[in-house]
């Protein structure tokens, strides 16, 4: 993906010759001075076919197979839940350039991106993410890839749709700060903006409206699909896909002992419901209720929704509060025995499935390296070559980089 300009000058990249072009450019408002060339594309992302009335329709092969249950939990021939699509390929290309953009935050100092960066699996390989003027947060950002197919959303599931999931962070006062009155504002602000919106949005007298960013973002984050890694080859009957020792791995994630596949159930690797699993919090803090705040359930209590393993390599460090740096760190939790980790005083109503595996070492090996088979970016979509509000985008390649 290529870089911004901007990016490459406040990057120190160009040469001298280029300084007083990077000083003009950097001393630049929110808005251009004169409205940039940006088109919103007509054509829909790869696995989407285009139809009459100009709507985006998701097409894979886990459509040939009409069962959410066939060949027992974790079989090869299971059928994904329905996907959100439909949505206009002007929807979604302007929610790509408003998901890169700052203008969405209230100081322009982060975007969707910053916190679910492609380049780090959709996500931002921290433990805990930062929000505005240095806010931690209390939980790490979890994937977007096959957001289209989930029924809710946050690890604590408050969300029930796409759309309320877009506005949280974009009004939460920790993480992007922002208020429906300023969004608006901004966007106005940005000439370029309000061409883009009446484009995506053609049959709306006011097209550049708080509801529309969320339609437009909530059209983006379901085109993010991931469904052609090793592993789907290998389901759909390419044996040739996984190794042996990939296939074992495979084999003792489905294995009734250790039990993977039962809340990580295949083809989507997430069974969608809430599960208390006792994973230790980071040294020093509280026990986060998790989905007992959401349910207001004390059978909840330390609940999180189980995520899925889609592109799981990429997304480190792991579990709700990033406690574990590797994949083979979260996978030893599991074999470490029933509550092991609940600390004394602590009474969590564990999952049924959270038993004794007693796994040796080669075969957490094993299940690791079929986790790593999950990896597919192949439909990554490209990075804007700038923003439309004209603000770089430095704060997505280093405002998480750790010291």
């Amino acid at each position: 993906m290529g870089k911004a300009l901007l990016y490459n000058c406040q990057n120190g990249a160009w040469i001298s010759a280029w300084g007083l072009l990077c000083a003009g450019l950097l001393s630049m408002s929110s808005t251009f001075a004169t409205e940039p060339d940006i088109q919103l594309r007509d054509t829909c992302p790869p696995s989407f076919s285009l139809s009459d009335d100009n709507r985006c329709s998701l097409r894979h092969m886990y459509q040939l197979y009409d069962s959410l249950q066939d060949s027992g939990i974790g079989g090869l021939k299971t059928a994904l839940p329905k996907a959100r699509d439909g949505f206009s390929p002007q929807q979604i290309d302007l929610g790509r350039l408003l998901f890169f953009d700052p203008i969405l935050s209230v100081d322009n100092s982060l975007s969707c991106a910053t916190c679910h960066n492609p380049k780090q699996g959709f996500s931002d390989a921290m433990d805990r993410s930062i929000g505005i003027n240095g806010h931690v947060q209390n939980r790490s950002a979890p994937t977007l890839w096959n957001s289209a197919f989930l029924s809710s959303f946050f690890w604590d599931a408050r969300a029930q749709s796409l759309e309320e999931q877009a506005l949280g962070p974009l009004f939460s006062a920790n993480e992007m700060g922002n208020t429906p009155e300023q969004l608006v504002a901004s966007l106005n602000s940005a000439v370029v903006y309000k061409r883009l919106f009446k484009l995506a949005f053609p049959n709306q007298k006011t097209a550049l409206s708080v509801n529309n960013v969320i339609t437009s973002l909530t059209a983006f984050q379901s085109s993010l699909v991931s469904l052609n890694s090793r592993y789907d080859q290998y389901a759909h009957g390419y044996h040739q896909a996984l190794t042996d020792n990939e296939i074992a791995g495979l084999n003792v994630f489905r294995s009734f002992v250790a039990r993977c596949s039962q809340c990580h159930t295949p083809p989507l690797f997430t069974n969608q419901q809430v599960a208390v699993i006792g994973t230790p919090e980071p040294e020093g803090l509280a026990r986060d209720v998790g989905a007992e705040k959401t349910f207001n359930s004390k059978v909840l209590r330390g609940g999180f929704k189980v995520p899925t393993l889609r592109n799981i390599a990429q997304t480190a460090p792991y579990m709700h509060s990033g406690r574990f740096k590797t994949l083979r760190e979260a996978a030893e939790f599991y074999t470490g025995g029933r509550g092991h980790a609940v600390p004394k005083g602590e009474d969590l109503l564990l999952h049924w499935h959270i038993s004794e595996p007693n796994l040796t070492s080669n075969e957490i090996d094993q299940l690791v390296d079929f986790m790593k088979t999950l990896s597919d970016e192949s439909f990554t979509p490209a990075t804007p070559k700038q923003a439309p509000s004209g603000l770089p985008f430095k704060h997505m390649e280093n405002a998480h980089e750790k010291t």
